[in-house]
Formats: C-alpha cells, structure tokens, sequence
C-alpha cells in the first residue's frame, strides 16, 4: 500500500464529509493547453457558486471563446478539486457532466452552490 504523501484522500474525505474548503489546498497540475490551464484555475478560484461558459470565457479574458471554455471544461481530467460541476447553462439547467447529471446536481447540494 502506498502511502497519500500529499494529503489527497484526507482532503477528498474532509471534502465529503463537509469541509468544502478542503479542496483548496489539494494540489492540482493536470496536462492542457495554456487556455485549458487558465480556465481550470479559473473555476478553482470560483468558491462555491455556479457559473456560465459565457462568464467563464469572460472571466478568463477570451469573451468570445465560449465554446473553447465549455471544451476546457469538458477536457478537465480532476473533476471535484477542479470543480467543472458548479458550471450551468446560462438559463440555469445542469449542463451534461461526464459523472451523470444525478452526481453533478448532488455536488451542487452539497456544496449549497449559489
């Protein structure tokens, strides 16, 4: 058995039992492109509220890359500490999420995101 040398199971476990800020110090450096990079530390710094692709796109700077934003998203190989879940269509319906809708919309409670 290998031992957690960077905290990751205590901190999904605290995470789960209801310490949300226990994800802010687990470390995540997934593989992307410089955009993919920028978006998922985007949405690592977006403390427990929903957003949009279109505001997610704005925030990075790139407005008018939506649809690269909602790729990005979609490409996230962390999802939890990278949390692609809190993002909804811009009507406020769950997007589709590789973990089922069911498991998105369960995060979402849990986290009591806004």
């Amino acid at each position: 058995v290998r031992r957690d040398e960077t905290g990751i199971s205590e901190g999904l476990a605290a995470y789960f039992r209801g310490d949300l800020r226990a994800l802010d110090a687990l470390p995540a450096r997934p593989r992307g492109t410089e955009f993919q990079q920028t978006v998922w530390s985007e949405l690592r710094r977006n403390l427990r509220e929903t957003t949009t692709y279109r505001a997610l796109a704005q925030s990075v700077g790139r407005p008018k890359a939506i649809r690269a934003a909602e790729s990005a998203n979609g490409s996230n190989p962390v999802s939890v500490v990278i949390p692609c879940h809190r993002v909804i269509e811009s009507g406020g319906s769950l997007t589709s999420y590789g973990g089922r809708i069911e498991r998105k919309q369960w995060l979402l409670n849990h986290e009591g995101a806004r």
